[in-house]
């Protein structure tokens, strides 16, 4: 298959980490492809009017349908990548009603407005590997034929997400890719464990903190970085197929107390950890080893950064945000 070509390219949630490390991404490339981005609450917008001065951004709240399909259509552009949402799963365990209004409502929001709108951009849906849940060891590697079993609110959100996408997909043929993505570093991310552990390594190192509090250490997770992350990103927009949903994954496989350890060996500071019970989830995802067969052969990405590299780039950028 060719590869795809665009001309614009609307980023929802660009002021979040995700969305807006995918747009430094895309700026970075230099291809001459306008880049618009939404956003509700300014979160990076700060840095990327800085680092990318050529991106477009318009502030909507993707939860107004009028706004959106208006934004949509002074825009038109022929690739959208979905990044906009609540993204905590710890959170949504204290507010599963507003992490249900806002994602669902988002999601079949954009995928109406498009549908009733005269053009049909690529859309990326940006999933997430929790919509697996809790898959069995004998059952392992994680792929995308394994049925989806949210146990968080979260998640929960994702899986509406999903599905939605697929009906409109095969209902109204828009043009739909789904990603579901695992653990990826994001140093702008504070909600994910690994930033959470570097942000609290870095304050220990400058005497704000004693001690480094964490939750459930034991559970499992397939890793990759975040530049490699993006990359799969833009690889599935040029490359993926219509229709298909993709597991996007690293292939280091380590536990959650193997990852403190790495950042702890790399501290410049004695550090104490303690669990605090606060942070532990009513429900976790224990194990995830999981398989990107499918998208490396459709789409031949390969990650590149070395996991070592991956977790001195993470202290190293929050270091430099102290």
């Amino acid at each position: 298959m060719s590869q795809r070509k665009f001309k614009k390219c609307l980023i929802t949630g660009v002021g979040g980490s995700g969305g807006s490390y995918l747009a430094e991404h895309i700026y970075k490339k230099k291809l001459g492809i306008k880049i618009y981005g939404t956003y509700r609450s300014k979160g990076y917008i700060l840095k990327l009017k800085k680092n990318c001065k050529k991106i477009n951004f318009f502030k909507v709240d993707l939860r107004n349908f009028d706004k959106l399909k208006k934004c949509l259509n002074n825009i038109k552009p022929d690739l959208i990548f979905h990044l906009a949402s609540n993204a905590d799963v710890r959170g949504s365990f204290d507010n599963p009603v507003e992490h249900a209004s806002n994602n669902n409502m988002i999601t079949v929001n954009l995928l109406e407005a498009v549908r009733q709108l005269n053009f049909k951009p690529l859309i990326i849906i940006c999933s997430t590997s929790e919509v697996y849940g809790n898959v069995e060891k004998k059952d392992m590697p994680i792929t995308e034929k394994h049925s989806i079993a949210a146990i968080n609110p979260y998640a929960a959100t994702k899986v509406y997400q999903d599905l939605i996408s697929q009906i409109y997909n095969k209902s109204f043929d828009l043009k739909i890719i789904i990603t579901r993505m695992f653990s990826y570093t994001n140093p702008r991310r504070f909600n994910l464990f690994q930033t959470a552990f570097a942000k609290q390594i870095v304050d220990v190192e400058n005497g704000k903190k004693k001690t480094l509090l964490h939750g459930n250490l034991n559970s499992i997770r397939t890793f990759v970085d975040i530049d490699d992350a993006m990359e799969a990103y833009w690889l599935t927009a040029t490359k993926g197929r219509i229709g298909e949903i993709y597991n996007i994954c690293g292939k280091k496989v380590i536990s959650v107390r193997q990852y403190l350890n790495e950042l702890i060996k790399l501290s410049k500071s004695k550090i104490y950890t303690k669990l605090d019970k606060k942070l532990l989830r009513p429900q976790d995802v224990n194990l995830q080893i999981a398989s990107c067969k499918k998208f490396i052969n459709h789409t031949k990405w390969k990650p590149k950064i070395k996991f070592k590299d991956s977790v001195q780039k993470l202290l190293n950028e929050l270091r430099q945000n102290k």
